[in-house]
């Protein structure tokens, strides 16, 4: 009778347990996303973001939304606030002035080269860009693992920018990206620097669109590459 009622206790503790492994959940990134069925992601900047001189598929958010969509097997919708000409006010303005109804899973800001090409005082950047992170980071509930910084291009390395002081360009967009790569550190936000990939726009021509100013295509593919694995670190642990 002993045996019996031990066996029958063992049955009760191995059934016990399954059950309890049955129900442990799959808290990965990649599998919410899955279930969502949808992935959210805003791209916010100026003509970087945009892509001018490209078609809008070889701009840097769409090819990283594709790359997205084929990596994690999701549904992406992107929305772009970005113009040519903006700086960090003009895109504050556009921000204020667009609708966003969802939570986003993912923010990028690239920002500041017109502020440097325009002259503007230092300290409008200094002012503006934490508050663009703060906005930033009000799209994804707070959580920073879901914010990158991308680093402003060099445009001293094109055919528009040989016709300026070359040295000063270099100098002040250095300025700018130590501040941006400053700030995302205090805000414990991720940054990505691809200004190097810009610096090489003289010797390969390639990587400069027809206007002779904007990255191309092949060099927003680049910025993808760069960009990708810290995007996938996060969203596949």
């Amino acid at each position: 009778m002993n045996t019996f009622k031990i066996i029958i206790l063992i049955l009760l503790l191995f059934n016990c347990t399954a059950n309890e492994n049955e129900l442990l959940p799959d808290t990965s990134e990649e599998k919410n996303l899955q279930e969502k069925n949808g992935f959210n992601y805003l791209a916010l900047g100026d003509s970087y973001t945009v892509g001018e001189s490209v078609p809008a598929e070889q701009s840097f958010p769409i090819q990283l939304s594709n790359r997205l969509k084929s990596e994690l097997n999701i549904n992406i919708e992107t929305k772009i606030i970005a113009r040519t000409g903006w700086r960090t006010d003009d895109l504050q303005n556009g921000i204020a002035n667009t609708r966003i109804d969802k939570p986003q899973d993912l923010v990028t800001l690239l920002i500041g080269v017109n502020n440097q090409y325009q002259n503007k005082p230092f300290g409008q950047y200094e002012k503006e860009f934490p508050e663009l992170l703060r906005t930033a980071l009000g799209f994804v509930d707070g959580d920073t693992a879901k914010v990158w910084v991308i680093s402003i291009p060099n445009y001293a390395h094109t055919p528009f920018g040989q016709t300026s002081d070359v040295d000063k360009i270099s100098t002040e967009i250095d300025k700018y990206n130590e501040f941006a790569q400053s700030i995302a550190s205090d805000f414990n936000i991720s940054f990505v620097d691809i200004t190097d990939i810009t610096r090489e726009g003289l010797d390969q021509p390639e990587l400069v669109a027809p206007d002779g100013l904007h990255p191309s295509g092949q060099a927003y593919g680049k910025f993808v590459e760069r960009i990708l694995p810290f995007v996938l670190e996060r969203f596949k642990d």
